[in-house]
């Protein structure tokens, strides 16, 4: 009767064989069975009774064996896409989805990844010059230290998204809604945001001199210690937004040449600027 087990298990997991995952429950439930069935036994049962009690103790395993063969195969998938230290130039990966894919100091130029999904996928310190990422999902990417020049962006995925320290002059990113985006100590002079909303991305330390962001909408951006010389915000709208300065002199007088004409913001929002010195004329509290 106990060979009868092995076929029983066997059976399960024969459409399912090939994945580590698998042979490993496969190995568990067959040593959890055989101990049952030997338990039964010693209470008496008969050897028709026991093996039947044994395999109606296990509930519904084709399920679970359907489950854990369907999550080992995308992990495994998973693990092939690696391309560290890859030359991948005008490479065309439009569509693919390669969650956690590791990218790293790669030559990516001109390559395409738009709808792509890239959730939680490394590009640090990696060439991606010219490369579009129109539409693909960017949630938890990492591109810190990149050379992003003349990327696209466009209707981009970008949640927890870090550009920390990378070379963003050209890029554009436009339509998407940048949530807890990161672009601590990155010069973004020459960075083109159309039509973007902003919530909870982080400027601290970066380069915005120049840059316009007429009419756009930020809640809980942070601002801190950035160059902000000649910085457009006509007509934005800032929410629990912050303008901090440590003890810099030079940081506070750029702030007063920011432009707010028009601008609409939340009681907080003027109190930290007015704390600092800088209130703003021609606005709107609410």
């Amino acid at each position: 009767m106990s060979d009868k087990l092995n076929e029983y298990v066997e059976g399960v997991f024969a459409p399912y064989e090939g994945t580590r995952s698998v042979g490993e429950l496969k190995t568990d439930l067959l040593a959890d069975l055989q101990e049952r069935y030997r338990e039964l036994l010693a209470e008496g049962k008969d050897e028709a009774t026991a093996f039947e009690l044994t395999v109606d103790s296990i509930g519904d395993i084709e399920e679970t064996v359907r489950e854990v063969s369907n999550l080992s195969r995308v992990l495994e998938r998973q693990v092939v896409t690696r391309f560290d230290a890859s030359a991948l130039e005008g490479s065309d990966f439009a569509g693919v989805a390669a969650r956690q894919g590791r990218f790293g100091a790669s030559a990516l130029r001109g390559s395409d990844f738009s709808n792509a999904d890239l959730t939680g996928s490394k590009f640090k310190s990696s060439d991606m010059r010219d490369v579009n990422f129109d539409g693909a999902n960017l949630t938890d990417a990492n591109f810190t230290t990149s050379d992003l020049s003349n990327a696209s962006f466009r209707r981009a995925r970008l949640i927890r998204t870090e550009f920390n320290m990378s070379g963003l002059n050209g890029v554009r990113f436009a339509d998407a809604a940048l949530t807890d985006v990161a672009f601590r100590k990155t010069d973004l002079r020459k960075t083109v945001f159309e039509r973007c909303t902003f919530t909870g991305v982080d400027f601290s330390v970066s380069d915005l001199r120049g840059l316009n962001f007429d009419r756009a909408a930020f809640t809980g951006v942070k601002f801190d210690r950035a160059g902000l010389e000649g910085l457009s915000l006509r007509g934005a709208i800032l929410r629990d937004c912050s303008f901090r300065g440590g003890w810099s002199k030079r940081y506070y007088k750029a702030l007063r040449t920011v432009n707010f004409d028009g601008a609409r913001m939340d009681k907080l929002t003027f109190a930290a600027l007015k704390g600092v010195g800088v209130e703003p004329a021609n606005v709107t509290v609410e």
